[in-house]
């Protein structure tokens, strides 16, 4: 019998695809018990707020159509102000799209809504910034409005109707801007680098979704981490960590090598894979692509500056850029040994020896650490207020990188996690946001040395004024002031998950809320030294600000003797708990109380260990 022709016109069957810049690392199906822990691990971040209702993600929905309806009525009335005839004023459309966190679907509760505005070519940037500012001020759904320019994207917070929503402006090489707008290649021409930063934000996240082989197992594993990041005070782009759109990437990537692996699996490969990974190795998810436009893109092969870059993860949309480029050699430090320990949890999990829930658990920043530098920040109460911390704590990483410099300061830690309120020994009104930063010395094998922080701290405080004035963002009464404290001295106050403030004096570690596993081994990655600007010249001029009696109490003499940790001052994680007590020992500290023309108190720049 003759074999049956095959027709001409049949092609082989299209190879799988493949995602990312390498091939997989395993296909393997996911087996029951596997499943199984996705299950649970689904269970348990809905005990943790970890998704949004359908009530909710209607009225931030029904925020962003009303936000979108005022946006299309300024465009026609800068229309009209501009002489704009009436055929192009008519047709001049405008839109707003939703990227980050709300477009990826993976919103909880309490996230920003990240928009950005598109508007044609005549429209510019200050008349965003400054006349649509003003319409959106007076609408009474909206809140705690404000202006934050002095970033590389800048962009407009405020509270609509309780809503947190960061906007964002682009104008592209267009008279209108239909509702099926492409934020394709295209329209990069011409384009400012600043408006191309604001569009990249959509680009990208659409761009990730379409590079993960199973976008639902993505998302859940992406609620997964973005829960465990928050929790474990390592989520912040601002503060020198990571932020949201950095997360997405490391998670794709990982998605991308593990293609049938299930979300369990991936939360747990996840870790895996990131505590081996060796930085400053750049994670990108697919081939750099170059168009011509000569607009700056990360390459380190070229850039000097770009090799300074500790931790790169990769923006996959042209112009490439590094989305971890605020990481600093400390961030970098306390983020492996969060990665370390959640491998060690995730293990345990996968061996039926722990839950999830161990995995959301909280650190304790307070006992880690016994040496601190406690930031303060005070004003008038209201709009100012929001200006003042706004500034404050964009530049907190600056404060982190200058103590980073000093020889003997081995880690600088800055805790996400601020306190505010009032202040009790200040004005009635005054207001007043704290942070804490948590200090690691290397003293090697000297007993005793002499530590002056007085450079760093006046070097901050003097950037934030020169900022304050140049920006016109200082007003009478803003204060800021950094002193150190040692553990001891410390009376700090933090929100647990019901919302009452503990505080650090009366907080103890208990073995019922810790588990019992062995952590991973701290790692010591090899960094290059990263490269520092020099510092500017400013004035002396500052502000006195105001004692608190929660910031502990004061010495005024040298030789106070107070409790530390062993040599470096901190405490590493534990083989039986996370984040255990430090033994003590006996450490002479000398303060130095200083006052300068403005009256700015930074106290305790010289001790003694």
């Amino acid at each position: 019998m003759s074999r049956p022709r095959k027709s001409p016109d049949a092609s082989p069957p299209a190879p799988p695809r493949r995602y990312g810049i390498s091939g997989p690392i395993s296909e393997d199906q996911p087996s029951e018990d596997q499943l199984i822990l996705t299950e649970q691990l689904i269970k348990t971040l809905a005990t943790c707020d970890a998704f949004v209702d359908d009530l909710e993600l209607r009225r931030r929905e029904n925020a962003v159509e009303q936000l979108e309806s005022l946006f299309k009525e300024w465009l026609t009335e800068i229309c009209k102000e501009l002489n704009i005839p009436d055929h192009v004023t008519e047709k001049v459309g405008g839109k707003i799209f939703t990227f980050g966190s709300r477009h990826l679907g993976v919103d909880s509760k309490g996230d920003d809504v990240d928009a950005l505005c598109v508007g044609p070519r005549f429209i510019q940037r200050n008349d965003f910034f400054t006349s649509f500012f003003e319409k959106l001020r007076v609408q009474k759904e909206v809140k705690d409005i404000r202006t934050i320019q002095s970033t590389c994207v800048p962009v407009i917070t405020m509270s609509y109707e309780g809503i947190k929503i960061d906007l964002l402006f682009a104008s592209v090489d267009c008279n209108s801007i239909p509702q099926n707008l492409d934020l394709s290649n295209s329209l990069l021409k011409n384009s400012s680098v600043t408006c191309i930063r604001s569009l990249n934000g959509y680009r990208v996240t659409e761009e990730i979704l379409r590079s993960v082989p199973n976008v639902q197992s993505f998302k859940l594993v992406l609620r997964a981490i973005k829960l465990w990041a928050k929790r474990r005070n390592i989520y912040s782009s601002m503060l020198g960590f990571l932020g949201g759109v950095s997360w997405a990437i490391l998670v794709a990537r990982i998605c991308q090598v593990y293609p049938n692996a299930t979300a369990s699996t991936l939360v747990n490969k996840f870790f895996k894979v990131y505590s081996m990974w060796k930085w400053p190795v750049p994670i990108e998810l697919k081939r750099p692509e170059d168009y011509n436009m000569n607009l700056p893109v990360w390459d380190s092969r070229i850039n000097p500056s770009d090799r300074c870059h500790v931790m790169p993860i990769i923006t996959p949309t042209y112009p490439q850029q590094n989305t971890a480029f605020n990481v600093s050699l400390s961030t970098l430090a306390v983020w492996t040994e969060e990665i370390q320990w959640g491998l060690a949890v995730t293990q345990d999990i996968q061996e039926n020896k722990a839950d999830w829930l161990e995995l959301f658990q909280e650190p304790d920043f307070l006992n880690k650490y016994q040496h601190f530098i406690l930031l303060h920040a005070s004003s008038a109460a209201g709009k100012q207020h929001l200006e003042w911390v706004g500034l404050v704590e964009s530049k907190i990483r600056l404060l982190v990188e200058n103590l980073e410099r000093h020889v003997y300061v081995k880690r600088a830690h800055i805790n996400p996690q601020s306190t505010s309120g009032s202040s009790r020994l200040c004005a009635k009104d005054d207001q007043s946001t704290k942070w804490l930063i948590g200090l690691l010395f290397n003293m090697g094998e000297s007993k005793r040395q002499k530590i002056d922080m007085t450079f760093p701290l006046m070097s901050f405080t003097d950037t934030i004024y020169s900022l304050a004035d140049s920006c016109k963002v200082y007003k009478e009464g803003m204060t800021i002031s950094a002193r150190y404290l040692a553990k001891d001295q410390l009376c700090w106050k933090v929100p647990n998950r019901t919302g009452r403030m503990q505080s650090s004096r009366d907080k103890k570690a208990s073995a019922a809320h810790r588990s019992s596993r062995p952590a991973a081994p701290s790692a010591d990655p090899r960094h290059p030294k990263r490269r520092r600007s020099p510092q500017p010249e400013v004035s002396s001029k500052r502000v006195r600000s105001c004692e608190e009696a929660t910031e502990g109490p004061r010495s005024e003499s040298a030789g106070v003797s107070i409790s530390a940790g062993p040599s470096e001052g901190v405490s590493p994680l534990s083989t039986k708990r996370p984040e255990p007590e430090a033994t003590s020992r006996r450490v002479k500290l000398e303060l130095v109380c200083r006052s300068y023309p403005r009256k700015v108190y930074i106290s305790t720049d010289i001790f003694h260990i």
